[in-house]
């Protein structure tokens, strides 16, 4: 079995988590803060923290651009809590100057479940990840208000979507990487590998 060689985009957030859920998910991970980083991994995770910040800093680091490209071009990619947000085509209540890489047909809510202090865990059953429910962890999370025909829900909370797959692209609106159970990473290293043909 191949070992994809899989980025984390290491501007800001929970960086080191996933890279131990990469390791345990059978890839190898790599930060990736410049383009030339970004043109050496097979796959991309975006982890969770500040999308405003990550945002900022993509374009600051003369990420952005390439990033959208790699995405547009099939590179598969992941992205957590404001991974789900950077991913997404439209975010319903941008902060000024915020930008997304984009590419998954969908409307985001940003900290739709409430604040740092409303922090929660909940099991979910997600599609594509057997051996029982994914135990969710969402931080100040997004929710997906809607999407286009082309995205599959992986999981719902509450009434709404927080784990979507779009071909390549996958995200949900809980970290994964903070309990210990590295399906939903083994889960996208599978993605990565199918890419890789």
């Amino acid at each position: 079995m191949s070992t994809p060689t899989v980025g984390v985009l290491a501007l800001q957030g929970d960086v080191r988590e996933h890279f131990a859920a990469l390791d345990a998910a059978g890839a190898e991970a790599r930060a990736v803060r410049r383009p030339e980083e970004l043109a050496a991994v097979d796959g991309l995770i975006i982890p969770g923290g500040e999308s405003t910040t990550i945002s900022k800093l993509a374009i600051a680091f003369g990420l952005m651009e390439p990033l959208r490209e790699r995405v547009r071009a099939g590179m598969p990619a992941y992205g957590s809590c404001a991974g789900m947000i950077m991913l997404a085509d439209k975010i319903l209540d941008p902060r000024s100057g915020q930008e997304t890489v984009g590419g998954i047909d969908m409307i985001v809510r940003r900290n739709a479940f409430g604040r740092q202090n409303e922090s929660f865990e909940a099991p979910l059953a997600v599609t594509g990840v057997e051996g029982g429910p994914v135990e969710g962890v969402f931080i100040r999370a997004p929710w997906v208000e809607s999407t286009g025909a082309r995205v599959e829900t992986l999981a719902v909370y509450d009434g709404h979507p927080v784990a979507v797959r779009q071909d390549g692209l996958l995200s949900t609106s809980f970290h994964p990487e903070l309990t210990g159970d590295h399906r939903v990473h083994a889960l996208f290293v599978e993605m990565v590998r199918s890419a890789l043909g």
